[in-house]
């Protein structure tokens, strides 16, 4: 069966995943791009965007683990974008342009359905109203063999990680605190004990990288 993983989850010192006040213009809120920092300098980011060069290092090594394998994504509703309650602007087709990095099926969780999205580069975004586990049913459906990657938010990989969903977790450690926003671990105490490994590396960048896995 196939896997499913998260990677690049950055997260501060007091264990927040995004800040509080999200708009068009702060997707993440007044944490700013603070959390991911340690991820633009990095050759996999550079080559994102177009770019030649980047660093190669321990970071590097992490923010390119994230791709191969990756047969569909599942995010939740504040990732993809700011709207609240029913959609008032369905033209809104996320942060990313019209060719987003996914690459994949994307499942964006929400109580508001709307019509599915195709982008360019492979990538179309469907809308469902589902549970962590009706979720990961039909994204499986669309992976066939491959894994499955849940991209975020905060809220979305903590129920995933309630549910015991989730094989491969990679969470990377921002020394900044950022005291409001929206927590990850919350509820969770003892999630160490369902993963048969946990790995530490820490980067000249100054995160912390941990990965659980099983």
């Amino acid at each position: 069966m196939s896997r499913v993983r998260v990677h690049n989850f950055s997260i501060s010192l007091d264990g927040y995943a995004t800040g509080e006040g999200q708009t068009e213009e702060a997707p993440f809120g007044h944490a700013g791009h603070r959390l991911h920092e340690w991820f633009f300098p990095t050759r996999t980011f550079q080559s994102m965007l177009g770019k030649s060069g980047g660093s190669t290092g321990v970071d590097d090594a992490f923010a390119a683990a994230t791709e191969p394998g990756i047969g569909v994504e599942i995010m939740g509703r504040n990732k993809f974008g700011p709207q609240r309650g029913a959609w008032q602007d369905e033209e809104w087709k996320g942060w990313w342009g019209p060719n987003p990095p996914f690459h994949t099926p994307v499942f964006v969780l929400t109580h508001h359905p709307r019509p599915s999205i195709e982008m360019e580069g492979g990538t179309t975004f469907h809308f469902i109203d589902a549970s962590p586990e009706e979720a990961l049913r039909h994204a499986r459906e669309a992976a066939g063999d491959l894994d499955v990657r849940i991209g975020g938010g905060p809220r979305t990989v903590r129920e995933f990680l309630a549910g015991d969903l989730i094989d491969h977790l990679h969470v990377v450690i921002v020394p900044i605190l950022l005291g409001r926003g929206e927590r990850v671990w919350d509820g969770l105490e003892g999630l160490e004990q369902r993963f048969t490994s946990v790995e530490t590396v820490a980067s000249p960048s100054g995160v912390t990288h941990v990965t659980y896995s099983r």
